[in-house]
């Protein structure tokens, strides 16, 4: 198997690492809108390196993954489909609905594949959380909360390219809060603020944010995001049913901690980032995509997943901008996916 990556930067240089040693995974041939750094990854791997996306496609690959700037992403997936190519992207397909509407239809109407990159749904917590959800060990679920922190703020140059905190972060917790539970959130209410550095105010994004999600059997969910988490990199879920309670994310290095006198130490090493905090299952999902182009598999995460996370995350804009809570059906693109 041949696969073309289009991107070479922080992430597209982890799955090309995980792509170049798969036993499957013959060759890659790698591109960047930097020919220098898409050459130099591909030296130290022992892969090729394309002068542009045009001999990605024209040179011939078995499948494609996109890890490009976001602005960037719906007109690739739509030249693979036309291609016949299978396509993994980072999420999101589009940074508004319209993009991502008119990408999933050219996929859909070639019959091509599609896989999102929502990583969480690869990460052993995350898993566990679901299938103790299936299992009903929880019990009926009552309240989930949610949060995902920073530990430092993105270059102030990203974030007017970003889409905001809601569809550039908290998006993967919306995608994993229907995937755990296997529930369709039917309004939020969302409130930002932007109280600290300049530069969110000056890209009209928050730094903090809030939002409070009632799902289609009257759970309640919060879920929190910061830029600005001084302590480390914090993302966790908590399901309460009648029955049990578990959490995801709690470990030895969850940078929290306890004011009681026989709560647990601090971390001494705590987490700093995304990709260090979800390393096994960016490799995963990776591995996932592999046997998907090999007919081993069904998709994990369509485009369609993709498109509800980001109806949330629309939901949860228009209601930071007009201060009301806001119901899902108020944004185009509904007729969410079964869940397996």
């Amino acid at each position: 198997m041949r696969i073309g990556v289009i991107g070479t930067g922080r992430i597209g240089t982890i799955h090309a690492n995980t792509l170049s040693r798969h036993r499957d995974v013959g060759s890659l041939i790698l591109t960047d809108a930097d020919p220098a750094r898409a050459q130099d990854l591909a030296h130290r791997l022992g892969e090729t390196a394309a002068p542009g996306v045009e001999e990605i496609f024209r040179w011939g690959v078995d499948a494609v993954v996109i890890t490009t700037n976001t602005s960037a992403h719906a007109e690739l997936i739509g030249r693979a489909a036309r291609s016949g190519l299978p396509v993994f992207c980072e999420k999101p397909i589009a940074l508004d609905l319209p993009g991502t509407l008119s990408a999933i239809a050219e996929v859909e109407t070639v019959g091509t594949v599609l896989q999102m990159g929502f990583q969480r749904r690869f990460d052993t917590g995350y898993t566990g959380a679901r299938e103790a959800v299936r299992s009903g060990r929880l019990g009926r679920l009552h309240t989930v909360r949610a949060l995902t922190s920073d530990q430092s703020p993105p270059a102030a140059a990203w974030l007017p390219l970003s889409g905001g905190l809601y569809r550039d972060t908290l998006i993967h917790d919306f995608d994993v809060l229907r995937w755990v539970t296997g529930r369709e959130v039917a309004d939020v209410y969302a409130a930002g603020s932007d109280a600290g550095p300049a530069m969110f105010r000056e890209a009209g994004d928050v730094d903090t944010a809030a939002v409070l999600l009632t799902l289609d059997d009257g759970m309640l969910a919060t879920i929190t995001g910061s830029r600005m988490n001084g302590a480390g990199y914090d993302v966790r879920m908590e399901l309460a049913g009648e029955l049990d309670q578990i959490v995801v994310g709690l470990d030895d290095r969850t940078p929290i901690a306890s004011t009681e006198p026989t709560g647990p130490p601090a971390a001494d090493k705590p987490w700093t980032g995304f990709l260090e905090r979800f390393g096994p299952a960016y490799e995963a999902e990776l591995n996932a995509f592999v046997e998907v182009v090999r007919g081993e598999r069904p998709n994990p995460c369509d485009g369609r997943e993709a498109l509800q996370a980001l109806r949330i995350a629309e939901a949860c804009e228009l209601s930071r901008r007009e201060r009301r809570a806001v119901r899902l059906a108020e944004i185009p693109g509904g007729a969410a996916s079964a869940f397996a």
